[in-house]
């Protein structure tokens, strides 16, 4: 074969494989174009993979020029088809500024660019929509639009179980109504607009195949589940209509050897170069198919991961190598996604030196249990101390499974209110969420949260973006008291946790002006002439003023 041959042959060969890596079409679905709401696109090419969900395989992006002249790279994901041959893929995407919008979509094969479509342009027109929720300061969070937040409402861990380990309360834990269809407008009526949920082999078990413990799903040897990736669509789409904002907890995903990941522990998972890119690819699943929703409050990439890392009692995890791990994920996670979602992490109560201090994690996190008293401390110590907001992700009275919670169903309830009061009152930007949803819906204890979404609303209203802790101090020691200065207006909580009623007097500074009185418990409020509060046993109050 003389060399001129082998070259045009070479050339050739190289130009078929060129060829067979093309973008044939895309097509704009969404008519109308607006602010923080999806807008999709169906892309469709031909292109030789082995696994399209790999970007290290294959990977398409839509390339975007803002109106602002802002560069955006927004991952797109596979949706059906065969390796070469024509397959579909989409695109979504949720506009943060009006204007028009230029954009193309480039793919790319093992990290270089093969092949790019024509350029086309989209109009954003504005909405009613608030947009994504951005840091502010450690008391609230702020939309795109400008607008305060602040998150309040419950843990909804996940749908009922097939089966589930509680002692006393299995039944009711196992009821088919539980499922999100059921709690997430439950929790909206009761006022509430934040609620975190899991990731994991029984709920929205989205890189699972097998062995999910409800029948909700289907098994399946796709990479990625089908029946769960329709649940988490409903999910987010249930929030976008309800007004919802969801920590969404990660967790590790499916890791192990027997079901296609590359660790045999969690130790491994977490140094193991396979399992992170693994990882990696997971995020950008996840970014790519629910980025765009605005009620995806947070990022959470782990559940209580002290607890991971001490599975092993005799062989704990290193937590350098945790950190480590996180400090890359949050990394790639903020280079990936578009809309600069928050991210966070949990402890259970084992702090992993360097944890808080990662900058790429917006707010820092840990669970209470047995201890909601100590809330407002913690939050202010772990702020004081890393610079950064503070959030209790879960909190009750109790956590142990196996007791009857019937037998002090006085004491959980009072704890459930306490720990949202506690947390209003306290620089955290997300109140501190109660587990054990089920068990407080059937006693319908979860209404409450209508009372602490008033004093809240309020706050943020009269605050426009001022808080200010004030000192309180009253003629009784037992009694509880915080207080907040929320731009010039004074918010002041008692609680009276004795058995004996008290009327007590409040002092704090600037308290001028009509008083008004919230009974926390009947949700009722009344004009008073002074700052003196009449407290019934376990009960709590709070007073707003006008000062200054």
């Amino acid at each position: 074969m003389s060399k001129k041959f082998y070259l045009i042959c070479s050339v050739m060969l190289a130009a078929t494989s060129l060829w067979a890596q093309s973008i044939q079409s895309f097509k704009q679905l969404t008519a109308n174009p607006k602010l923080y709401s999806k807008t999709e696109f169906d892309i469709r090419l031909t292109a030789d993979w082995q696994n399209p969900y790999l970007q290290e395989d294959i990977a398409l992006d839509m390339v975007m020029i803002a109106p602002s002249g802002k560069r955006i790279i927004l991952p797109c994901y596979y949706e059906e088809g065969e390796s070469g041959k024509p397959s579909l893929w989409k695109a979504r995407f949720a506009p943060q500024e009006k204007g028009k919008y230029e954009y193309a979509f480039e793919l790319s094969k093992s990290g270089s660019v093969v092949a790019r479509s024509k350029t086309a342009t989209f109009v954003a027109a504005v909405s009613d929509r608030n947009g994504f929720l951005h840091p502010k300061n450690n008391w609230e969070l702020q939309f795109d639009n400008g607008k305060p937040f602040r998150g309040i409402g419950e843990n909804i861990g996940w749908e009922s179980r097939k089966s589930d380990d509680s002692r006393f309360f299995s039944e009711l834990h196992q009821k088919p109504k539980y499922d999100y269809e059921y709690m997430l407008p439950a929790l909206a009526k009761h006022g509430g607009n934040f609620f975190r949920t899991w990731v994991c082999q029984f709920n929205l078990p989205v890189d699972w195949h097998r062995n999910f413990n409800s029948t909700r799903y289907e098994e399946s040897e796709a990479y990625y589940n089908p029946s769960a990736i329709r649940k988490t669509d409903r999910m987010f789409n249930l929030c976008d209509s309800l007004g919802l904002y969801v920590m969404l907890t990660l967790g590790p995903g499916n890791y192990n050897p027997r079901d296609g990941g590359f660790s045999p522990s969690a130790a491994d998972f977490f140094v193991n170069p396979k399992s992170k890119a693994r990882y990696k690819n997971r995020l950008r699943y996840f970014v790519a198919r629910w980025g765009y929703s605005a009620s995806l409050g947070a990022w959470e990439f782990f559940n209580e991961v002290d607890n991971v890392q001490f599975g092993n009692k005799n062989r704990p995890i290193q937590a350098d190598s945790i950190v480590a791990w996180h400090d890359e994920m949050s990394r790639y996670l903020k280079d990936i996604d578009p809309y600069n979602h928050l991210i966070t992490t949990s402890i259970s109560h084992r702090d992993l030196k360097g944890m808080d201090g990662l900058p790429h994690m917006d707010f820092n996190q840990k669970h209470i249990y047995k201890n909601t008293a100590s809330i407002p401390a913690n939050i202010i110590r772990y702020e004081r101390d890393f610079k950064k907001p503070y959030v209790i992700g879960e909190y009750s009275y109790e956590w142990d499974w196996s007791k009857n919670f019937d037998d002090f169903a006085a004491e959980m309830d009072s704890d459930y209110k306490r720990g949202l009061w506690y947390g209003l009152f306290s620089p955290t930007p997300i109140l501190p969420m109660s587990w054990w949803w089920e068990y407080f819906d059937n006693r319908k204890t979860d209404e409450y949260l209508k009372r602490v979404r008033a004093i809240s609303d309020k706050m943020l209203a009269d605050g426009k973006g001022s808080f200010e802790a004030v000192d309180v101090k009253t003629s009784d020691a037992d009694v509880i008291t915080y207080g907040v200065n929320c731009n010039g207006k004074i918010f002041v909580y008692a609680y009276n946790p004795t058995s004996t009623a008290k009327t007590i007097n409040l002092s704090f500074k600037g308290a001028t002006g009509p008083v008004t009185q919230f009974d926390c418990e009947s949700g009722t409020s009344r004009l008073a002439n002074s700052t003196k509060v009449n407290l019934q046993p376990k009960s709590d109050a709070i007073l707003i003023t006008v000062s200054l």
